[in-house]
């Protein structure tokens, strides 16, 4: 009894193997189906640029998208992807007045907690960098160093100076440079932003001073061009000269 008994557990042990060998064996082959599944999906979905409804499809994503990302910054692609593929089958949830509305009203809501972070990490910054030793702040709110002192004569309103200098955001991100460009930058003392103003009025030539400037002295609420509005700059200026003071 004993011996058949374990002729019959051998045999099922060699069952079990054979069958966990034919189950490795089929699950193998369901992952390279499934590989070879996607690579042709991959392959029907890859731009081709030289198919004109391809390109056209792909410029106007580039398009849309270019207005986008300035204004949000998450876009999330699934939920995107399906209201384009919603509108073109004619079954849209939302009515595009109804998504007009919407994008309208939570646009203004994102740009105002934007405005309210951008401000706040302004302040915050001037606050911990007022703190320092080497850094002087005006009654206006204006913060400047000085890297080089000068010894000519200090510009007045009425004049027009030549300077090189550098503009950037806190982040150390430079946003402008005449030193990049290689050629001063030539204007009117009152021609320039109000914290610009106040320090070339106090800077003799040869100085050369970083400024901190909070976003009341600069652009304000509305930003200029790449600058967004409530923005807090940096500026680092050299006062080569004043116009017909030579």
């Amino acid at each position: 009894m004993y011996k058949i008994t374990s002729i019959f557990l051998l045999l099922l042990a060699s069952a079990c193997t054979f069958s966990q060998a034919q189950n490795k064996k089929q699950l193998l082959k369901e992952v390279e189906d499934l590989k070879a599944q996607i690579q042709a999906l991959e392959a029907a979905n890859k731009v081709n640029l030289e198919d004109p409804a391809d390109k056209l499809s792909y410029c106007m994503g580039i398009s849309i998208a270019n207005s986008i990302v300035k204004q949000v910054d998450e876009i999330k692609t699934p939920a995107f992807e399906q209201g384009l593929i919603d509108v073109k089958e004619g079954k849209a949830d939302i009515s595009v007045q109804e998504a007009n509305a919407f994008i309208q009203t939570e646009l203004a809501r994102l740009g105002e907690a934007k405005a309210e972070a951008v401000k706040t990490e302004g302040a915050e910054f001037l606050a911990n960098n007022a703190q320092k030793d080497n850094i002087i702040t005006l009654e206006s709110g204006l913060q400047y160093e000085v890297l080089e002192p000068g010894t000519g004569e200090v510009p007045s309103s009425t004049d027009r100076v030549t300077v090189h200098y550098k503009g950037y955001f806190m982040d150390g991100e430079v946003f402008d440079s005449s030193i990049e460009r290689g050629e001063p930058a030539t204007f009117g003392v009152t021609q320039v932003i109000a914290g610009w103003t106040e320090a070339l009025k106090m800077m003799p030539v040869g100085s050369i001073w970083r400024l901190f400037i909070p976003y009341n002295l600069a652009y304000g609420a509305n930003g200029k061009g790449s600058i967004p509005g409530y923005a807090t700059l940096l500026f680092e200026v050299e006062l080569l000269k004043i116009e017909g003071r030579e």
